[in-house]
């Protein structure tokens, strides 16, 4: 088993203490994101608001994202805590996703090398790819067969079964929201609202200058907001 030293634990600490950084400045539509412990970076809680005019608007879903001490050279874990009824995600909440695997050449996946993870990918990837397979599921290799089976029902035939399942997961959100006082952008001018979070005036340190340089930060070109009006999980492609 490969050992990870000092050199990969500082580095990977301080492409996250970035990232975290950059996520709190300029945050990603429709996601909020905290660490699940200020003293371990290694591991995030992410809160995902379902797009508007899909399956999912409304929904409040929960996930965590677990970070490996070498990265960004391999990917980290994304695991969601609330129950999710997708083609693409495990009985125990873990997303099967193609950015989210080692980049081997593994031809029996079915997927190419490039599609997998690199270390030029990051937590802004992987939360917009994320919700991109929650609207458009991969049905060729499935984690969750029966979901799967039943999404191309929908998708084929407009059979109901499927988005009747999801609407009731995504009621049964609105207590946990209501629970964590989070309003839940259910328009399209509340989720491409970009929040900026307030500067840490006490508490934790964490994000104090002396963790980084600021021209270590490339800046990132946004796109507006990542869904438009005609943008829905409940057309047919």
């Amino acid at each position: 088993m490969a050992q990870h030293g000092p050199v990969h634990v500082a580095s990977s600490q301080k492409a996250l203490m970035l990232e975290m950084k950059s996520l709190q400045e300029e945050p990603v539509e429709g996601f909020k994101i905290t660490l699940v412990d200020e003293a371990d970076l290694y591991n995030w809680e992410v809160a995902i608001f379902g797009p508007p005019n899909t399956h999912y608007e409304g929904g409040y879903f929960k996930a965590r994202i677990k970070f490996p001490v070498d990265y960004p050279y391999s990917p980290p874990a994304f695991r969601f805590l609330t129950k999710m009824w997708h083609p693409n995600i495990y009985e125990n909440g873990d997303v099967c996703i193609s950015i989210l695997h080692p980049p081997v050449d593994d031809p029996q996946s079915g997927e190419l090398p490039s599609e997998r993870w690199n270390p030029t990918q990051n937590v802004r990837t992987i939360l917009l790819s994320v919700i991109s397979l929650l609207n458009e599921p991969n049905t060729s290799s499935p984690a969750n067969v029966d979901a799967s089976v039943m999404y191309r029902k929908w998708r084929d035939s407009k059979d109901r079964e499927y988005s009747e399942i999801i609407r009731k997961q995504v009621l049964a959100t609105k207590a946990e929201a209501e629970r964590d006082g989070v309003k839940v952008p259910t328009t399209l001018a509340e989720y491409c609202v970009r929040t900026r979070a307030p500067p840490p005036d006490e508490g934790s340190d964490l994000f104090y200058d002396d963790y980084y340089d600021d021209e270590d930060l490339e800046d990132e070109d946004e796109d507006d907001c990542c869904y438009d009006e005609d943008d829905s999980g409940t057309e047919e492609s």
